[in-house]
């Protein structure tokens, strides 16, 4: 124990003590948030991680040299505090405070050690550049709202091994030095020492490990497993992050939708309080793009999409017809009761906006009591125009908006605005959440760049039964056994079912582009393992971080992860990455190039 401590025990936390605690001694510890002098009288906030206490230094109860050593107390000093609780002067409680009716009137303190006068005020809400918060991370995790986060972090984690516990999952750790395999987002690589020149790679996930686990006969794996992905940075992402990992055998999708479910009603109730009502919802990927435009929808206000493809074709305005004679689509949004919110000029940043998303530009319709105002009317018959209101249920007062392109930029454009005009309109509400499954995701999408194609959720997605033919004669059409989990407009977890098969997954490795060869020398260990009687299996995987942001109301997964990097993926604490000694690098068989 501390010389400073040597006789003094902590009794309790600062926001510990109850009404019910009046009369007794306690003894205190924690950093000063707030002073205030009336001279006989020392006010001082004495906070800890879980809250406040006010504690009183009396000129009365102490002697002269502890009320002047009191005097010189200042913000962020690390104090011990012991005296006796005793209730607030009615005029002075505080009612937002959980310990607002009492406080503690000292008798004894110890100095613990001195601050200097901290890069930034230590309460929510700061207003303070990010990159001075993340310097000193130390002192802004000592916010309450920062440290509230950390807390939900927690809660979620416990609650998950609870419940996996509780249904016959076991926890088993995988390797963070492993193979580098050609798949997924580019590696973080790791030196051999000893084998000189080759590599270890940092997991991207655990996958392959945790199939490897269903063949060793483990059943039901779960892990909270840090993962690597050296990729660019945005709000919602790290270069080091943390799964909820999360493997099944004997099981098809409705299984692994089913138990995960009871997960996710666990940590919302666990996490937040709040009730989730199973079964959730369930959306087929092909049915969320015709209705949101997006593939991970937010399904709490209405906006959706309707194609008016087959009135568009053949009709005489020709960035209509000409889209849908390519293959492409006519999609529109009916802003209901909207036409008075929108001036022109508005309609025009609304034109811009889709232009983010490759569309070339917007077609639009206002239905006003003075009849029907748009630049586009004038290229369509009358039974055009009349079948296109009908189609959208248009009214008076309503204003269409229209995109004629590929489905890939019609889908992107007009899901995109769906939310843009959501939050122009205010049409989202607050504190509600809306959970969905999306499946039957495409097992493949089109690299048009490289011009071949790459799995829409990794290589090892089975595909639909029925679709495995079209492996041979049209791999594009193929669905796969795939589920995603969203939450509010946002991916939380993503999974499928996986195949179990050599043969099968040769054949999806080579409609990948790799050779037998190829394929072996990069998977062989799975494949090899695929030779003894591998279960069917699949899971799910969540991105905790992701899932504790949207649940705490945060809005950057910096938030919730303890010491982030930045945009760069570098540390602004501690100055990672920083170059090693020439001796690290020479034994490690490494020469850096300037």
């Amino acid at each position: 124990m501390s010389e400073l401590l040597m006789g003094w025990k902590r009794t309790h936390l600062c926001a510990e003590p109850a009404i019910e605690s009046v009369g007794q001694e306690e003894v205190l510890m924690g950093w000063v948030a707030r002073r205030r002098d009336l001279g006989a009288l020392i006010f001082v906030d004495l906070r800890d991680r879980s809250g406040i206490m006010q504690i009183v230094f009396d000129q009365g109860d102490l002697s002269a040299e502890d009320f002047a050593r009191a005097e010189h107390i200042r913000n962020e000093f690390c104090i011990a505090v012991k005296g006796q609780i005793v209730k607030r002067d009615p005029e002075t409680v505080n009612e937002k405070l959980a310990t607002g009716y009492i406080e503690l009137r000292v008798s004894e303190f110890k100095l613990l050690s001195k601050s200097e006068t901290p890069p930034f005020y230590i309460e929510d809400d700061v207003n303070v550049q990010e990159m001075l918060r993340l310097k000193h991370r130390y002192l802004d995790l000592r916010r309450p709202e920062m440290q509230e986060t950390l807390r939900l972090r927690h809660r979620l984690a416990k609650a998950t091994r609870d419940y996996f516990d509780e249904n016959g999952f076991m926890e088993i750790e995988t390797p963070m030095l492993g193979k580098s395999t050609p798949e997924g987002a580019r590696d973080y690589l790791v030196p051999s020492r000893v084998h000189p020149g080759a590599f270890y790679a940092l997991p991207q996930s655990p996958q392959l490990y945790k199939q490897l686990l269903m063949v060793s006969g483990m059943d039901r794996y779960f892990q909270i497993v840090k993962c690597f992905r050296d990729e660019d940075l945005r709000a919602d992402r790290q270069p080091e992050f943390t799964q909820i990992d999360v493997e099944m055998s004997f099981v098809d999708i409705d299984d692994v939708l089913s138990i995960n479910e009871g997960l996710i009603k666990r940590l919302f109730k666990e996490g937040i309080g709040a009730d989730i009502k199973l079964p959730l919802k369930r959306l087929t990927y092909k049915e969320a793009m015709a209705r949101f435009g997006s593939d991970k929808p937010d399904t709490r206000f209405g906006l959706e999409l309707c194609d008016i493809s087959d009135i568009a074709k053949g009709c005489g305005f020709q960035v209509f017809s000409g889209a849908v004679e390519k293959g492409g689509s006519v999609r529109a949004i009916n802003a209901k009761g909207c036409v008075e919110k929108f001036a022109r000029r508005e309609i025009d940043a609304l034109v811009d906006f889709v232009k983010i998303y490759r569309a070339k530009g917007m077609a639009w319709i206002s239905v006003t009591n003075e009849g029907l105002k748009s630049p586009i009317t004038k290229f369509l018959t009358e039974d055009e125009t009349n079948a296109i209101l009908s189609r959208l249920n248009a009214e008076i007062g309503d204003i269409l908006f229209f995109i004629a392109d590929s489905d890939d930029i019609v889908f992107d454009s007009l899901g995109n605005l769906r939310l843009e005009l959501a939050k122009k309109l205010d049409l989202i509400p607050e504190g509600t959440f809306d959970l969905l499954w999306v499946t039957e995701f495409p097992l493949l999408e089109w690299d048009a760049e490289n011009k071949r194609f790459s799995a829409k959720h990794h290589p090892f997605t089975s595909p639909m039964d029925e679709d495995i033919p079209l492996l041979d004669t049209d791999p594009g059409k193929a669905r796969a056994k795939a589920y995603d989990i969203v939450l509010n407009g946002t991916e939380i977890g993503g999974g499928s079912i996986r195949i179990h098969s050599v043969e099968l997954q040769e054949k999806m490795l080579g409609v990948l582009g790799f050779s037998k060869e190829r394929a072996w020398q990069s998977f062989g260990f799975l494949m090899e393992a695929f030779k003894f009687g591998p279960p069917p299996h699949g899971g799910i995987a969540y991105g905790l971080d992701r899932l504790t942001m949207l649940l705490g109301n945060r809005t950057s997964i910096r938030d919730t992860i303890a010491f982030p990097k930045i945009q760069n993926a570098a540390c602004p604490l501690t100055d990672a990455p920083g170059e090693v000694e020439a001796k690290q690098l020479r034994e490690l068989h490494i020469n850096v190039r300037n």
